[in-house]
Parts: C-alpha cells; sequence; structure tokens
C-alpha cells in the first residue's frame, strides 16, 4: 500500500510542476539543485525538475551508470559557463587545477583588440572599440557586431555588412 501512496504522490508532485509558472519553476529548481539557473525554457525547466524529484523519489542512477557517465565525461568538451554562485563552497581536496591553452577562435575579419570601427550612419559617425571577447559601443559591451548594428540602427543587421568588413582575400 506505501508503493501506490508513493507513486501518488510522486504523481502529485509531477502534476504541480505542470502548473508553475517560469518563474515558480525557476524557484522549485534552487530547492531542489542548490543554484540558481538562467533557463527561461518552462518545458526544459519542468523535464529537469521533474526527474530531479524522481530521482530523490526513487533513487538516483546505478554506480555502474555514474561509472559510465564519467567515461562519457572524460572526452567531453570543457563547460564554458560556470554557475553564476556555487550553493555550497567546494570541499579544498575537491578543487582540481587545469593547466593549458584554449585557442580562441578570432574571425580573421576582425582588427585587433583596442582598435576602433567607425561608420558613418544617418549623419553621425559611430565609433566601435574592438575587445578580446566582444565589442564597446556608447560604454556597454556587445558579445556581437550584429547587436552593435541593432543598437545604433534599431533594426537587424549584420554587423559585417553594416560595418562594411569584408574577408580578407576580399578586400
Amino acid at each position: 500500500m506505501a508503493a501506490k501512496n508513493d507513486a501518488a504522490d510522486l504523481a502529485n508532485a509531477i502534476d504541480a510542476l505542470r502548473r508553475m509558472t517560469v518563474k515558480e519553476l525557476r524557484r522549485r529548481h534552487v530547492e531542489l539543485f542548490g543554484e540558481e539557473t538562467r533557463a527561461g525554457n518552462r518545458q526544459y525547466l519542468f523535464r529537469r525538475i521533474a526527474w530531479r524529484v524522481q530521482a530523490l523519489a526513487e533513487g538516483d542512477l546505478t554506480e555502474r551508470a555514474r561509472r559510465r557517465a564519467q567515461e562519457l565525461a572524460r572526452d567531453a568538451d570543457l563547460r564554458r559557463r560556470p554557475p553564476h554562485e556555487l550553493a555550497m563552497p567546494p570541499a579544498p581536496g575537491d578543487l582540481k587545477t587545469v593547466t593549458g591553452q584554449i585557442a580562441l577562435s578570432r574571425d580573421d575579419r576582425l582588427p585587433m583588440p583596442g582598435q576602433t570601427l567607425t561608420r558613418p550612419y544617418k549623419g553621425h559617425l559611430y565609433e566601435v572599440k574592438v575587445l578580446t571577447n566582444g565589442f564597446e559601443y556608447d560604454g556597454r559591451a556587445y558579445r556581437s557586431l550584429s547587436a552593435v548594428a541593432h543598437a545604433i540602427t534599431g533594426s537587424h543587421w549584420n554587423g559585417y555588412h553594416f560595418f562594411n568588413i569584408q574577408k580578407p582575400e576580399e578586400a
């Protein structure tokens, strides 16, 4: 009888998740995972949280599955963005220092960081500074030239076309 109650409780918990808003799901994510999420996709949050609720209720992965996941992860790419804040600081023995170089894929069309791109547009000369990881325009940082062009014009542009930047062989 207890198994039926557990299954019913689990089904009720998942039904409650289905009725939650994105804001409520994000709050529940913090409760279950101990860290905030930047995800705003309701279906993704629902699936992730429902999996966690089920894992807590019925048990997590087997040791064999964990070992296999570690084997697969050994060859995986590095995580590009760490969590905003760690819920609990890691124990000193848990931290490992990794040394090496990560090659940045830099577009050959862009000038070197520190240089300025200029573009006359509707009677005004706009200047954009090239940074190592983006661009600066009007005191704000942008990740792409297209975002800068959108800020200037108010419409979507290919940033390279807006600033008339061509590939080296086309120049």
